[in-house]
């Protein structure tokens, strides 16, 4: 399948002739630096991150909506991923597998409504700082504690706003920074690098944006942006869900809990909002220059939408539209502001010592199933983007197909920086991928395990195991459910094949691997619901 044209599916190989299809043409995979390659100085890391960016809307991944140019130029200059995902597609859990190198059951940070992450715990930037690199974190944190291991920081409050955003500081204050929000993280990234730091240090620089994050509220000079631009709905948008309980009874279809307000910005008394007020909350932190570019725009849009009183297919195709194209803006600035990082490093002869990695804490739901959101373990937020620039000496160039998950991180940047990965870290460094080697040994399946529930949008709880073509999933709690996906006939995962005649042998070869990887990682959970 190619990940070019259409929506991430199963498939591990990419077809060649297509792949990459938006970016100039990029050289074939060679071996680079050794283990034994000498450094004349520790490389530095600039480790960007966004919230529910997904795949399907970065254009060196799908070029069917969405115009990435600077995000493209990430992979174009390293490799792109192209099985790439997480552990727990939900922010706080992600993030907190992303620091830690380990799942969830192991960092304690389980679910945003239920977790508080311990910062007394071993993360990849406490053994940088040991090692002698300048650790700065600026943006969104969302791990309910301070935040540890950083010679500077400075967060937003929760999932942080997009107006004159609040900031909270290191000695405690809560200062706000006046600007939009992608701007404002990307001026303070680059204040840092240029006169915060000491350099005569290696440097680690986590950039965390709160965008792509629901309500997508686009910085003012983009809101004419994609006017004219109109979106087919998803061939399983208006999927029934037979089959899957779990699928029904969740709650982020657009159609229906997409808020008209909050969502979708049609200001006025609406008896189906249920999160007017949190909009206003958002919408009274723009300042008076802000507000009226911003009612200039919404206004007549909003006196539209009320006066047709759409119903049915053609209000579920309105609200897509509108969706689709806030995002759409919204990502505009973080493309725009990613080239600001990368024209920086350029300009400063930084390019060819430090490792550049772009990524998501997931992907999302762009109409597929009818949804928005994550949390689910099927294809479109169990993946996430992961496109790398390498330093000079890393030859490799193009796509890595093996299977990553974001428990890789962390020994990848400890490795990268010379230092010894831990033993307790569960994930695998990914350096023998860009020196462009294809370890036999490479892991031939993944493991999930999502918590949060009962909890918003009302996704179950459940684990499961993928390899690279099937996928097996336990829904439990209040609900004792398994779903069998073959992603090669069913990219879509449309079809549940579990307990159908003919599955026996592969059903029982993936119950085998969901055991082995429970006990690989000792989750609990296989005490619990035994094999």
């Amino acid at each position: 399948m190619s990940l070019s044209h259409s929506p991430l599916g199963a498939s591990a190989a990419v077809t060649p002739a297509l792949a990459l299809a938006a970016l100039a043409p990029l050289a074939s995979c060679q071996s680079g630096k050794t283990a034994d390659t000498p450094q004349e100085k520790p490389l530095n890391i600039v480790y960007i991150m966004t919230d529910d960016h997904t795949a399907q809307m970065m254009s060196c991944y799908d070029t069917r909506f969405a115009n990435t140019p600077n995000l493209d130029r990430i992979a174009a200059d390293g490799v792109r991923f192209t099985n790439s995902f997480v552990a727990n597609s939900l922010s706080g859990p992600s993030r907190a597998c992303m620091l830690t190198g380990k799942h969830s059951h192991k960092n304690g940070f389980l679910s945003n409504e239920q977790s508080v992450f311990d910062g007394t715990q071993p993360t990849f930037p406490k053994y940088l700082q040991k090692a002698g690199y300048e650790t700065a974190l600026i943006g969104k944190w969302h791990l309910e504690t301070l935040p540890t291991g950083f010679d500077k920081w400075e967060i937003v409050p929760g999932q942080g706003d997009y107006y004159n955003p609040r900031f909270i500081q290191m000695n405690g204050d809560t200062i706000v920074r006046p600007g939009y929000l992608t701007n404002v993280i990307t001026d303070m990234s680059l204040d840092w690098l240029e006169n915060g730091r000491d350099k005569n240090k290696p440097f680690c620089i986590l950039i965390h944006h709160k965008a792509q994050h629901r309500n997508w509220m686009a910085d003012t000079c983009n809101l004419e942006l994609y006017e004219d631009q109109d979106f087919e709905l998803p061939e399983n948008f208006f999927d029934n869900y037979e089959g899957r309980e779990a699928a029904s009874t969740a709650e982020m279809r657009i159609f229906d809990h997409m808020d008209n307000i909050y969502d979708l910005k049609m200001n006025r008394d609406d008896k189906t909002s249920y999160l007017k007020g949190t909009y206003e909350a958002f919408y009274s932190r723009m300042d008076s220059a802000q507000r009226a570019k911003w009612d200039a725009f919404y206004n007549p849009i909003i006196e539209d939408f009320y006066s047709k009183n759409l119903q049915g297919k053609e209000l579920a195709q309105w609200k897509y539209t509108r969706y689709m194209r806030d995002y759409l803006k919204t990502l505009k600035s973080l493309d725009d502001n990613v080239g600001r990082v990368l024209d920086y490093l350029e300009e400063n002869d930084l390019l060819d010592n430090t490792l550049v990695v772009y990524t998501s804490d997931q992907g999302f739901y762009m109409g597929e199933h009818g949804w928005f959101d994550k949390r689910f373990m099927y294809e479109e937020s169990f993946r996430t983007p992961l496109v790398m620039r390498l330093p000079a000496g890393y030859d490799r160039r193009g796509d890595v197909t093996e299977m990553v998950q974001n428990i890789d991180y962390a020994p990848t940047f400890l490795e990268i920086a010379g230092v010894e990965v831990p033993e307790d870290i569960q994930g695998v460094s990914l350096m023998p991928l860009l020196r462009g080697q294809h370890p036999e040994d490479w892991r031939d399946d993944l493991y999930y395990h999502y918590y949060e529930y009962p909890a918003e949008h009302a996704v179950k709880r459940h684990y499961g195991v993928r390899d690279d073509r099937y996928k097996l999933i336990h829904f439990y709690n209040d609900i004792d459910k398994w779903e069998l996906y073959d992603l090669q006939e069913d990219p879509h995962e449309m079809n549940n094949l579990y307990g159908k005649p003919g599955m026996e042998e592969v059903t029982a070869r993936m119950k085998e691997r969901m055991k082995a990887a429970q006990e690989k990682y000792d989750d609990p959970i296989r005490t619990t619901y035994p094999l």
